[in-house]
């Protein structure tokens, strides 16, 4: 079987070797008689799975012991809500960093917890860079800054994070285990796992053990942190299977040199595919700014509107998928996540340069 060159935004590719591993236990995990799909989440067999991921990432991303591991479910977007449900008291301000449309889409839920602030924007030319943190201006009684790491949409990244004596926190969806951080620097990173950490189903969020202090105590059971905190994100039934897939990917990871070995390999996709567009004298004009720019999501657009059907029309017929950009902002875009092989950057650029020279 022809595997497709899979550029897609989320869900988006996993690795092939986890994929055949999924394959070859799915109807019977460790000798159950069972796949993982049907063991009791009270299982032996799957308390190992599940402790395995978390003691995974924990090891990968270098977790310090003042922070927990929770898997949730509901994706980025229920963050938006359970992050200021959680953490904004009364007296206090949310203050967002605004890089595009996820979020504006987290300022928008926080607005109907409380009071929030927009500390510093790039709105006002399309989300074609990053603030620099020098520029962010925080509201008096903040109660943390919230900032999206990358900007799937926009193809802007984060590249320097905001160093300020506020407890800051990342939607990190589209590039967390893409790139050594310092997990210290943040209060609470929340990420769907459906881009770099396995399929849809489960959210990670790594969170400081004391904010767990300032949670009201009024809040819905499945909307308290604590609530996962001290259950081992075990108190009602979690994504069982997703969270076997999380497992196989950090496994994944780790033989595949860390995430140290992975970025380094990112860079170099990335790299792969900006030249195209960098050696194209603007027939492929990249939307985001160049110190901005997302090793995650490589967005672009051609002349006009008719180059751009075809395209992507002879790219699909090529055996790539996904090219389109969001359809709120249209273009094209290559979601290049840690799964996608540094192969399939080469032949996207291969083609792009033929394209090019055929209709410069």
């Amino acid at each position: 079987m022809k595997r497709a060159y899979n550029f897609n935004a989320g869900p988006s590719a996993l690795p092939l070797p986890v994929l055949e591993r999924a394959q070859a236990e799915l109807l019977n995990f460790q000798n159950t008689g069972m796949s993982v799909m049907e063991l009791s989440h009270r299982s032996k067999e799957y308390d190992a799975v599940h402790n395995s991921a978390k003691e995974r990432l924990k090891r990968l991303m270098n977790i310090p012991d003042t922070h927990d591991v929770l898997f949730l479910q509901g994706g980025a977007s229920l963050q938006f809500s359970m992050v200021p449900m959680n953490l904004l008291g009364k007296d206090h301000v949310a203050n967002y960093v605004l890089t595009g449309s996820w979020s504006e889409k987290a300022l928008k839920e926080a607005k109907k917890v409380g009071k929030t602030h927009i500390a510093a924007s790039s709105k006002e030319a399309n989300y074609t860079y990053i603030p620099h943190p020098e520029y962010i201006q925080l509201s008096e009684n903040a109660a943390y800054l919230h900032i999206t790491s990358n900007n799937t949409i926009f193809g802007t990244q984060w590249h320097e994070f905001p160093d300020l004596p506020v407890d800051l926190i990342a939607d990190m969806s589209s590039d967390i285990l893409s790139r050594e951080i310092n997990v210290g620097q943040f209060a609470l990173i929340y990420a769907g796992a459906q881009k770099n950490l396995g399929p849809s189903g489960v959210t990670v969020v790594i969170i400081r053990n004391d904010l767990l202090e300032r949670i009201p105590d009024n809040l819905p059971t499945m909307l308290d942190y604590r609530t996962y905190s001290s259950s081992n994100s075990l108190y009602n039934t979690p994504p069982t299977f997703a969270i076997y897939m999380l497992s196989l990917v950090l496994e994944w990871v780790e033989e595949e040199g860390g995430v140290k070995a992975i970025e380094a390999r990112n860079k170099e996709k990335a790299a792969v595919v900006y030249e195209a567009i960098d050696a194209s004298n603007g027939f492929y004009a990249p939307h985001a700014e160049k110190d901005s720019r997302s090793l995650m999501n490589v967005t672009f657009r051609l002349p006009n509107e008719e180059l751009t059907k075809k395209f992507l029309a002879e790219a699909k017929e090529k055996g790539f998928v996904g090219l389109a950009g969001h359809r709120s902002v249209g273009g094209c875009r290559a979601s290049i996540y840690n799964a996608v092989p540094l192969e399939a950057c080469e032949a996207l650029a291969e083609f792009m340069n033929d394209f090019y020279r055929k209709f410069n």
